[in-house]
């Protein structure tokens, strides 16, 4: 194959009900049929809102659904199991999967911190208008339900 198709296999308003992979999963032949090489799926991991984040507010990396944190175990497009499921499925009819992962938009700390900062001007954000101090904000992620697997830090 010298030139392949990959479809958006999701939208931003796509319904918080956990039907996404298992949605995925059931269409892997329609897709081949139609010449899909490949689809994007969204960030597959728990984000701060739980069942309804799309992905993009990075909670925990590690949580694809499988861990009660935030407010549900699935995340808004299904549980871990699903999620490896949908992906079996696609590249058994020759689909490859794009996996949307947002490493940088973290969400949904656990705990407050006392942390530094500075007052900066809102048209320059490389101006300070005021000295340092202290606030207390959401910063310390300690991701309970997970409880260390598969990784340590917090």
């Amino acid at each position: 194959m010298t030139n392949g198709t990959i479809m958006q296999f999701f939208h931003w308003y796509y319904p918080a009900d956990g039907s996404l992979w298992d949605h995925a999963k059931d269409k892997a032949q329609e897709l081949a049929t139609w010449g899909i090489t490949a689809c994007w799926l969204p960030p597959a991991f728990k984000g701060q809102d739980g069942p309804n984040a799309s992905g993009y507010d990075a909670y925990d990396l590690y949580d694809l659904g499988e861990f009660d944190q935030k407010g549900s175990v699935r995340t808004k497009y299904g549980t871990k199991d699903a999620y490896v499921s949908a992906i079996r499925a696609l590249n058994e009819k020759g689909i490859g999967v794009y996996a949307d992962v947002v490493l940088n938009h973290k969400g949904g700390a656990d705990e407050k911190e006392r942390i530094p900062v500075i007052k900066v001007n809102d048209e320059n954000r490389n101006e300070h208008i005021s000295d340092r101090f202290e606030i207390e904000a959401y910063t310390r992620f300690t991701f309970p339900g997970r409880k260390g697997k598969y990784s340590p830090f917090i």
